[in-house]
């Protein structure tokens, strides 16, 4: 019986892993059939590349070493082709197989029709494949919703199942491929880039090349305009000389006025 993760600190996993460090012969084996049908643990690579399972290879006990490579890279329907060569699954193995089986399928396709649900776990029951895939969103290991109008699950993740040996050279060259397409990308930006910064320069100089020449002009018309100015106050200065001033004698006038009236009364008094 293994101890809560509580109790430990450990995943469920993680204290199969462990369990597996001191196991030998028939311990293994025991040990395989729990942590196949053990809740939670959907995940087996580690478990596999300890040196006390992979002693299987050669034993009796072969095929529940087949039996765990099974549960970590392959379906139901991969058991169904091979039930002859492996032990025998109990029920809740058989449930583990079949929630794996639906994480592979959400790996490949984002929505999958309940038809195919139905052909790769071996069901007849909608019901059945309804609970079944309740019980696999119940345990995280996939996240959608059941669209039972259109019939169909929609998948919006899925946990990822082990790798194969033998599919790691093509994920590095896939991966490899990937890389390569970044430095491309990032090439190409950078050439942009660089023509952005030379546009931009030239264009600082253009403008610096414009500034000074409407500077020199400015200067040019300044320097211009300073002897007219001096010329048109000349001439302006020589006009208020030449005009003479045109005010009237009152004085005079008033005194002729005088004497004429004086003699005029002269005469009526004789």
């Amino acid at each position: 019986m293994l101890a809560t993760e509580k109790q430990t600190g450990l995943t469920s996993n993680e204290q199969f892993v462990l369990l597996a460090k001191s196991a030998k012969g028939p311990a293994v084996v025991e040990l395989i059939k729990q942590v196949l049908a053990a809740p939670g643990v959907y995940v087996f690579g580690e478990l596999l590349a300890m040196p006390t399972v992979q002693e299987l290879t050669t034993g009796t006990s072969a095929s529940y070493l087949s039996l765990l490579k099974l549960f970590a890279y392959g379906t139901y329907n991969d058991y169904k082709a091979n039930k002859d060569t492996l032990p025998e699954l109990t029920p809740a193995q058989v449930k583990k197989l079949k929630h794996l089986t639906i994480v592979s399928l959400a790996n490949k396709n984002k929505c999958l029709p309940y038809s195919l649900l139905l052909q790769e776990l071996d069901l007849i029951n909608m019901r059945e494949l309804e609970d079944l895939i309740i019980e696999v969103i119940y345990a995280d290991v996939i996240r959608g919703k059941l669209d039972q109008k259109n019939q169909q699950l929609e998948v919006d993740y899925a946990i990822g199942r082990d790798i194969q040996p033998e599919a790691v050279t093509e994920i590095i060259s896939v991966l490899q491929s990937w890389c390569n397409s970044c430095e491309s990308v990032l090439q190409t930006i950078d050439s942009q880039i660089s023509k952005a910064n030379q546009y931009k320069e030239n264009q600082q100089k253009l403008k610096l090349q414009v500034e000074q020449e409407v500077a020199n002009i400015r200067k040019t018309l300044k320097t211009t305009q300073q002897p007219q100015e001096v010329d048109e106050q000349m001439v302006t200065d020589s006009r208020e000389v030449l005009v003479p001033s045109e005010k009237p004698n009152k004085k005079s006038s008033k005194s002729k006025g005088l004497r004429g009236s004086g003699k005029l009364w002269g005469k009526s008094s004789s």
